[in-house]
């Protein structure tokens, strides 16, 4: 291979990265926490892993649930949990 050849293919690789590299930075930046509606967590004060709840969604809509652990906090987990109804 010639060098301007060998120069130009470590550009590419050199600039690739970098807009992998932004690319990465911009979605971090952007990204929403994924925390449970404080709904969720009132709907569990003074309950039990397990117990059933129910409370209402930011939406206004009644959901039912339970509460379980979520990252050391306990939160009422909606019943249809990934599940969308659109």
């Amino acid at each position: 291979m010639s060098i301007n050849v060998k120069k130009t293919v470590l550009s590419l690789i050199a600039v690739t990265g970098l807009v992998t590299a932004a690319s990465n930075a911009f979605a971090q930046q952007h990204e929403r926490p994924r925390t449970p509606p404080p709904e969720a967590i009132e709907a569990c004060e003074g309950q039990s892993e397990g117990d059933s709840v129910s409370f209402e969604s930011p939406h206004g809509d009644t959901l039912e649930g339970v509460c379980a652990y979520v990252e050391e906090q306990l939160v009422a987990v909606p019943e249809n949990r990934g599940r969308r109804h659109d």
